[in-house]
């Protein structure tokens, strides 16, 4: 059984920085695309960054440049470094993984990944 569990949320002044974390048990990720979304209160979830299992990044136009995705393949992990962090980047934070192989395309969509962490509340103070 896949399990996601997120790490690394919490309470930061704007202009701040926090890396969330994503280890990922029950089988490898290694050849499979990874993601974040996030949620603010009332609002859709949406698409944060995505990297793929060739390596290739993908992000939202209001985190480009500040935030980064990265994969270690060795330990089943993805990471999010934030930085410059805005009181709108105030949400709950949902690291995301694909359950096809090899796939194609860009993966910006929660529909192309099937397995879901529980969440990280990240909160950004003014």
């Amino acid at each position: 059984q896949v399990q996601l569990v997120e790490s690394g949320g919490g309470l930061v002044q704007a202009g701040g920085s926090l890396r969330l974390s994503c280890a990922a048990s029950g089988r490898t990720f290694s050849s499979r695309n990874r993601g974040w979304f996030r949620q603010a209160s009332g609002k859709e979830r949406e698409f944060v960054a995505a990297i793929r299992w060739t390596g290739t990044t993908y992000y939202a136009d209001s985190v480009k440049g500040r935030f980064t995705i990265s994969r270690d393949n060795a330990k089943n992990t993805v990471y999010l470094q934030m930085n410059t962090l805005k009181p709108e980047d105030t949400a709950v934070y949902y690291c995301a993984a694909d359950l096809i192989d090899r796939r194609l395309g860009s993966p910006s969509s929660s529909a192309d990944f099937g397995s879901w962490g529980q969440g990280t509340q990240v909160t950004v103070s003014s």
